[in-house]
């Protein structure tokens, strides 16, 4: 069997990590520091969703540059980008100046990330796909533990000037790893036009979309439903987090040797399930149960997605791939986030996690339907 674990997936997936502690940091602080400038509620909304708009906007052109042109220069100039972002922060007075510097940061955010993925993709074996897409998306989710403690802790226990000080050397971390690692690329012969979207991968993106508006569900409002119950929200995103690093490493392993549908199939149901028992909970039993429950399903089925997406795309188009479904990534959490406040605001918690429930039920009749005939048969050809 070919190595996964080798030097330079490792330093890849190490500089992922610090990236996305750095991202992460600014996600519960971003809203603090928008009010301390003397913004509001309504500009906070403005500024985080001018951030998403931003990245969708941009990640469909970077796919396509880096099938072209390569992986390098966009993982090294993204990082680098990123990182004087993050410097320019400190130097923000204005809600003005910070809705510009959210789009500039916007489109750091989506060079580096879709060309770090593509990247790491370049250097995983095929039959270890699932596997190793599960690892290299581990760091995301230590990170999405990790990283708004400790923005929340430096914010308060230095100031917001410390924050992005941590972020800009969390940054400089993440690029120092990645620098010297070899990016094996074959460009593409002749002048072709750039490719924006993989077109075979669209069926994938629309089931990633419609699961992860669930997810931006979850983020955005279970700290606020477990505040009303009672039960401290840190408790979901421990078990949850635990949970996913528990049953990713396994999840890869079966689908690399029974295909991806034999995982996606069951951990959708598993997902359905997790939100129909949190929209019950009325305790701290019921939350934990639907953590890890989420945890299995979530983290077995995304990897999963991520690898069928990448067995559907053409060989010389992985980067589109890439950029496709991370595009469906942003667009499912940002406009889930957005929707799923609309049902809220006219029903309650429990209906909000149900029709969560029912966007993950289209998510598996989409797979179902769609995309799992589709990768059986480019798994025979």
């Amino acid at each position: 069997m070919q190595r996964l674990w080798t030097k330079s997936f490792f330093l890849l997936t190490a500089g992922n990590l610090f990236l996305f502690v750095a991202f992460y940091m600014l996600y519960p602080t971003m809203p603090l520091f928008i009010k301390q400038i003397g913004g509001n509620e309504s500009q906070a909304g403005l500024a985080m969703g001018a951030f998403m708009l931003s990245a969708v906007a941009f990640r469909p052109v970077v796919g396509g540059l880096l099938d072209r042109f390569g992986r390098r220069p966009f993982v090294i100039g993204g990082l680098l980008l990123f990182m004087v972002t993050m410097y320019l922060y400190d130097w923000v007075g204005g809600i003005l100046v910070l809705l510009g510097l959210r789009v500039l940061h916007g489109m750091t955010w989506a060079v580096s990330t879709t060309s770090t993925m593509t990247a790491v993709t370049d250097l995983i074996p095929p039959a270890r796909r699932g596997e190793g897409v599960g690892w290299f998306s581990m760091s995301m989710t230590v990170a999405m533990a990790v990283g708004p403690m400790l923005g929340v802790w430096v914010s308060q226990d230095q100031s917001f000037s410390a924050l992005f000080w941590v972020a800009v050397a969390l940054s400089a971390a993440a690029l120092l790893l990645i620098v010297g690692v070899p990016m094996p690329f074959m460009p593409q012969s002749g002048r072709r036009k750039i490719k924006l979207l993989e077109k075979p991968v669209l069926p994938v993106a629309a089931v990633v979309f419609f699961l992860f508006i669930a997810y931006g569900g979850i983020t955005t409002f279970v700290p606020l439903f477990a505040d009303s119950i009672r039960v401290n929200s840190g408790s979901f995103f421990l078990t949850y987090a635990a949970t996913l690093a528990l049953i990713r490493p396994i999840a890869g392993k079966i689908s690399d040797r029974r295909g991806e549908a034999f995982v996606i199939v069951p951990s959708l149901i598993v997902t359905v399930g997790a939100l129909l028992t949190l929209g019950f909970a009325n305790g701290l039993v019921g939350v934990l149960v639907s953590a890890t429950l989420f945890g299995i399903g979530f983290g077995s089925a995304q990897p999963a997605l991520q690898a069928s997406a990448l067995r559907l795309a053409r060989a010389d188009r992985i980067g589109a791939a890439n950029a496709t479904v991370s595009t469906a990534t942003d667009l499912g959490i940002g406009l889930g986030a957005i929707a799923l406040g609309w049902v809220f605001q006219y029903t309650s918690y429990q209906v909000l996690f149900m029709v969560s429930a029912v966007s993950v039920m289209v998510s598996f009749l989409l797979f179902t339907v769609f995309v799992r005939q589709l990768s059986e048969s480019r798994l025979q050809s």
